[in-house]
């Protein structure tokens, strides 16, 4: 039996591709000329890109909540990291982040034009995209964490009760909806 902590604890099957997907979907959407129809269009997958963020969202919840929880945990290698060991580049590193930051700034102004609702972005949203890009950038994408104790948590995370968050991340891998994680991140952000 290896010794040691998983680098991730099974979210990689859950993982979908945001930045992706929503250009795609936008692009559809901006091939029309006439606004009814790109308006019609925006209507027709404005719950996907919901859907999607909350996911990705929820995927990052739960990478800090694991941060939190195997610093709770002695010294330990980290096993399966495939980062270790490769070339740092900040830009690509956060740019997946960046791209989510950017959707929710201007979700408000697109419900409004395409929808005419009003939409208000939910500030521990943000607080999640901004920890989760902090978080990328201390730790160098992860290419010289080695163990568990080389792993910086954000300034401001909250880490009270974090050697259960094991649990509650096992707890929603079984239910393959990431999303189901943001349910917990009053655990690790305060607004």
């Amino acid at each position: 039996m290896t010794i040691g902590l998983e680098f991730d604890p099974g979210f990689a099957p859950y993982i979908l591709a945001f930045r992706g997907t929503v250009e795609y979907l936008y692009a559809d959407i901006n091939r029309f000329k006439n606004f009814s129809q790109r308006k019609m269009k925006f209507r027709q997958y404005y719950k996907k890109f919901f859907e999607l963020f909350y996911n990705n969202l929820g995927f990052y919840t739960g990478c800090l909540m694991w941060a939190a929880y195997i610093k709770t945990q002695p010294e330990q290698p980290i096993l399966n990291n495939n980062c270790l060991g490769q070339e740092y580049d900040e830009e690509s590193n956060i740019s997946e982040t960046e791209f989510m930051i950017k959707f929710l700034e201007l979700l408000p102004k697109d419900m409004k034009y395409f929808l005419g609702e009003n939409y208000e972005i939910d500030k521990s949203d943000m607080k999640i995209l901004e920890m989760y890009k902090e978080f990328l950038i201390i730790n160098k994408g992860f290419i010289n964490s080695e163990k568990n104790t080389d792993i910086l948590l954000p300034s401001g995370m909250i880490t009270e009760g974090a050697e259960n968050f094991k649990e509650k991340i096992d707890e929603v891998l079984k239910s393959g909806d990431l999303s189901k994680l943001l349910e917990y991140k009053d655990l690790i952000c305060r607004i």
